[in-house]
């Protein structure tokens, strides 16, 4: 157990309950910060127990990756978006499933998943935020009613910029491994040609 990183997911967690009228009224903020900060929070507080050092078999490891992905996929629509701005039982929804199924859903069973999963569903990630950024920037109405046109145009260039830096955050490892056990540990069966 790590009592640091339990006060820090509580106090992130915090951070955005308290600060939320201020995160939601801008989109950017609520849909870049709030939801990112809030499944960091659910992720510091799985690895603060010490449950992400559980024995996790791949399947399950498999499962949890995909219920997180679905997870983001729920709350990126434009109509929950809307939904966790004027309906407070949504919201609470937001505040509780963001931490848990897709925090938690990570900490718990990313780095236990298949290679290839992993590599699939960055694949969907990148994609998904390109798709996101090309419907809220060339959508001829509102999307989200809670937001001005203006604002959901800089929403679809945020996500396409969150796009181009996940794209770069996970390519760059590729051309530029860190070490020879890195690249081990990340495909098992290098172990046993070696």
């Amino acid at each position: 157990m790590n009592p640091v990183r339990i006060t820090l997911s509580l106090g992130l967690l915090g951070l955005c309950v308290l600060f939320r009228q201020s995160l939601e009224a801008d989109p950017v903020m609520h849909v870049l910060v709030q939801l990112p900060g809030l499944a960091f929070s659910g992720a510091l507080f799985v690895s603060g127990l010490g449950w992400s050092q559980l024995r996790i078999t791949e399947p399950l490891a498999n499962a949890l990756s995909l219920v997180a992905v679905f997870a983001i996929l729920f709350w990126m629509l434009p109509r929950y978006i809307d939904a966790a701005l004027v309906d407070p039982v949504i919201e609470f929804a937001k505040f509780v499933s963001v931490p848990v199924f897709v925090g938690g859903s990570l900490a718990l069973g990313w780095e236990k998943s298949h290679p290839f999963l992993r590599g699939f569903l960055k694949a969907n990630a990148i994609s998904m935020l390109g798709v996101l950024s090309f419907l809220y920037i060339h959508a001829p109405v509102r999307i989200c009613n809670s937001y001005l046109f203006a604002d959901q145009e800089r929403l679809g260039f945020g996500f396409l910029m969150t796009a181009a830096g996940l794209g770069l955050a996970w390519a760059i490892p590729l051309f530029f491994p860190l070490s020879e056990d890195s690249r081990i540990s990340e495909f098992p069966m290098g172990k046993t040609a070696a």
